[in-house]
């Protein structure tokens, strides 16, 4: 059987061809999702790890919500340094700054690479200095930085040029007096990094008197372990204290962690990419498996068992799988550097150096591609057992078909049940389980239709009814036309496998375009129904995580003529308890909470009350507190009760609910606090966002002008926007991503177009006699290869209204069960879904140029005379 199975896996090789690139595709997307993060995880531990060998002992703020504490609120001052320098065994010490700011050329256009942040380190002494001098010398004094030598490179800057600095204080240039480079040369990706005096580099950044880190170096013969243990019992517990090599190791368990978005991200559309070609895969093996029947029955009649059927048919997808899975697990390594390149064309530049393989993307790309592709042609296989030897005597002998059993009915849906709910628990969507329901409901009922008639195949009404009303499109063409939407309902089932292929990509497309649709109207609707003022102050750089621009801004942009009040905005977090249970229960470990300033608040945005006036805001600044409706609403909470909230500052602070808020926009969040609070208590020294309202009578584009010299020549990492401006931003930044999934979808698109090709052939080939027979009545060449791309254009077609109806009916049901309560406006984008089902066609004309070539070149007599 071996030999069987190995020389009809050779006989067919244009099948095994297109076959393998489906399933190839989706595992080149896997393998190229894991090797570009593992060479970005290791890009960073390489980065990491050359500062570790620096530092015996790493001194940091302990954290605080999971974060550490923010630096201005560090407890690691100049008095720790002092005292960490006098530990016994301690033979060097010394502070150090490292923190993201805003880099500048002398002109004033920002540094880095795409939207790739800028960072100010202080210049440090031996042995901790990571950096090491390429032209010039370190700076000496406030007024002179040193450059990374990639940014020097990549903006042409030298030695004795001018360039800026933006943090905390206002804009200041600076002389470049040196090129320095990390380590031995590792990539930071695009960021840029300038090395300032210590107590220059605390000034800009706002932390004058405190640092980042103290680096400590042990005295000969003391290990850093040793050396740890000493200054851990030293410090209180304020503080985390590690060896270099055990900071290095957390710093890249923390990044990985926060990079592991951008693998399931990723790794979601090469699932998308894999369910399309098991799609491909089953209709290949049902098609073959049909064409084969005389085949195995005559190996039945010679001997064979059921079982040797099943296994010569298990083992034909075993091979195939590990064939497509060694080309995708190739082309991944070729998709890798790919990929990369596509996110820096969308902004993120991220480090990295060489290639990572690991034995884990291998054996997992493998593994997935094998057991897809097997579990995809087992039904296949199973209905190839069944085939009867007297097939093998006379033609017309069909397949029989399968009526499950009540015990096989009730595992599968326990096993489904069990999968949807756990999707349901994971997501919070509670959307899956409903629409599990339904399709049970539908398939019982289906079944015992099939058991009263006595008839075992499915009734696939649909298809030839949407077959023959698409048909119309093509039908004016005349016969070729005609035919065409004959052949394409000809085997209803057998087309809508084939349009599923294509209904998955386009369904995921239509779902994604209606949300982002959605969500621009949301956002355009919420902002001019809550804002009230005339300019949003923002950070410039929108892919900044931090995204805070400095304190000084609002009180700089009051002082502009025409301005008649400026209300900063902060965010920050919380744990919160429950002051009315014994116990004080936790409600919630890290709450997200806002800061605002009562008195302008108002005058400037529109607050939404379920309990509670404007006047509520005044109450803030008398230890009160609002809470959003949604986390009232999960909490229990209610008007007059009392909360404990730990902050990220470690101090605790009480605080009375006086108000309940419905705000749609998400500007209130969980808490809302006072900002005079959030400034000593939360330790929150930055702005998230400035309101400004002008003055009545004044010229609004003349007071922007004015507004914006002052953030161009004091704080260009901060920028003015009218309301109009931000909701266009808005949607041009959803349009940008929107660009990039459109791009990785693509791909489960191009693997549905192999398979309406390897449908289209495998057609063909069972349709030679009579493609021979129309050559020889007279049909031409052109007129074989017309109707062949019509009838790809039709069932790619009913592949993408299937698509389009799916992906409609999936977004009005996540909008209304999930995002109901969010103010979430559902928008329809009509030209959008017209242009998918163009783009349907299209993909379906392309598919049909090799089959319809193939059919227009075959022999008359040859076809006449076939079997």
């Amino acid at each position: 059987m071996a030999t069987l199975v190995l020389r009809g896996f050779l006989q067919r090789k244009l099948r095994v061809v297109l076959t393998a690139i489906a399933i190839a595709l989706g595992v080149a997307l896997m393998a190229g999702t894991y090797i570009l993060t593992d060479t970005i995880n290791h890009s960073f531990a390489a980065i990491f790890s050359e500062v570790g060998k620096k530092h015996d002992v790493v001194v940091t703020p302990a954290e605080t919500l999971g974060r550490q504490t923010r630096a201005e609120n560090s407890p690691v001052t100049e008095a720790t340094l002092a005292q960490v320098q006098v530990i016994p065994g301690v033979a060097k010490a010394a502070g150090s700054i490292f923190h993201q700011a805003t880099l500048l050329d002398a002109q004033g256009k920002r540094l880095g690479g795409g939207h790739a942040p800028g960072f100010v380190g202080s210049v440090v002494p031996a042995p901790f200095e990571s950096f090491t001098v390429a032209k010039g010398r370190f700076p000496q004094t406030a007024d002179e930085v040193a450059i990374d030598q990639a940014t020097a490179e990549r903006k042409d800057l030298r030695v004795g040029e001018e360039m800026q600095i933006a943090g905390a204080a206002p804009v200041k240039s600076y002389e470049i007096v040196g090129i320095v480079k990390f380590g031995s040369g590792q990539s930071f990706g695009g960021a840029s990094t300038a090395l300032l005096t210590v107590h220059e580099a605390q000034r800009v950044v706002g932390e004058q008197g405190h640092f980042d880190q103290i680096d400590v170096a042990a005295a000969t013969g003391l290990s850093p372990a040793q050396l740890r243990t000493r200054v851990r019992a030293a410090l209180p517990r304020e503080f985390t204290v590690r060896t270099g090599s055990e900071e290095a190791a957390q710093q890249t368990s923390d990044l990985e962690s926060d990079l592991g978005f951008l693998r399931t991200f990723l790794l979601i559309f090469a699932y998308v990419a894999l369910v399309v070609g098991a799609f491909i895969i089953f209709n290949t093996f049902s098609i073959t498996v049909a064409q084969r029947t005389r085949e195995f029955a005559l190996l039945r009649t010679l001997g064979a068992s059921r079982d040797q059927i099943m296994r010569s048919v298990v083992a034909e997808g075993l091979l195939l799988g590990l064939v497509g899975s060694l080309i995708g697990l190739a082309l991944g390594l070729v998709l890798a550097p790919a990929l990369d390149q596509l996110f820096k064309a969308f902004g993120a530049d991220l480090p990295d150096s060489g290639t990572v393989l690991e034995s884990r993307t291998i054996i997992v790309s493998l593994a997935v591609g094998i057991v897809v592709t097997v579990l995809a042609g087992l039904y296949p296989a199973l209905r190839a057992t069944r085939v009867p030897p007297l097939a093998a005597m006379r033609e017309g002998v069909p397949i029989p078909r399968y009526l499950p059993s009540r015990r096989a009915l009730v595992v599968r849906f326990s096993i489904s049940l069990a999968v949807v709910i756990a999707l349901d628990v994971v997501t919070g969507t509670h959307v899956l389980l409903p629409l599990l329901l339904v399709f049970w409901v539908i398939r019982i009922l289906r079944l015992r239709a099939r058991v009263r008639r006595g008839d075992a195949p499915p009734n696939y009404r649909l298809i030839p009814a949407l077959g023959q009303a698409i048909g119309l499109l093509v039908s004016w063409r005349g016969i070729t036309g005609r035919l065409a939407r004959e052949n394409a309902v000809r085997q209803p089932g057998r087309t809508l496998v084939t349009a599923l292929a294509l209904t998955v990509g386009l369904a995921l497309v239509a779902f994604i375009s209606i949300l982002a649709a959605g969500t621009k109207a949301t956002i355009h609707q919420a902002v001019a129904r809550s804002f009230a003022g005339d300019l949003i102050i923002e950070n410039s750089q929108r892919t900044n995580s931090e995204g805070g621009i400095p304190a000084a801004v609002a009180p700089a942009i009051r002082n502009v003529r025409g301005v008649a009040s400026v209300t900063a905005i902060a965010f920050t977090l919380g744990r919160v308890h429950d002051l009315s249970k014994p116990g004080l229960p936790q409600i919630k470990d890290k709450a997200t909470v806002t800061a605002l300033e009562p008195a302008s608040f108002a005058r400037v945005y529109r607050v939404e009350w379920k309990q509670g006036s404007d006047a509520s805001l005044y109450a803030l600044s008398h230890g009160g507190t609002i809470v959003n409706e949604a986390f009232a609403n999960a909490h229990d909470l209610h008007v007059g009760q009392r909360l404990l909230v730990l902050t990220p500052a470690d101090k605790r602070v009480t605080l009375s609910i006086v108000g309940i808020a419905k705000d749609k926009v998400g500007l209130l969040r969980e808490l809302t606090v006072s900002l005079a609070l959030a400034r000593t208590a939360f330790g929150e020294h930055e702005d998230g966002v400035d309101f400004v309202e002008y003055e009545p009578g004044v010229d609004g584009p003349q007071v922007q002008a004015a507004v914006d010299h002052v953030l161009s020549t004091q704080f260009p990492q901060a920028r003015s926007r009218t309301a109009a401006q931000f909701t266009k931003e808005q949607s041009e930044m959803i349009n940008r991503l929107l660009v990039l999934i459109y791009v990785l979808l693509a791909l489960s698109v191009i693997v549905s177009l192999f398979g309406i090709v390897n449908t289209l052939i495998l057609s063909i080939y069972e349709r030679t006699r009579e493609l021979g027979m129309m050559r020889a009545i007279g049909t031409s060449r052109r007129q074989v290869r017309q109707m062949i791309r019509y009838e790809s254009v039709i069932t790619a077609l009913i592949g993408g209204v299937f698509g389009l109806v799916i992906g409609l009916v999936a977004a009005i049901l996540v909008a209304m069960l999930a995002l109901s309560g969010s103010g979430y406006v559902i928008s329809i984008p009509v030209g959008t879904l017209v242009v998918l089902l163009i783009v349907a066609a299209l993909a379906g004309l392309l598919a049909a140029q090799l089959p319809a070539r193939r059919a227009a070149r075959l022999d008359m007599l040859q076809a006449l005379a076939s079997e």
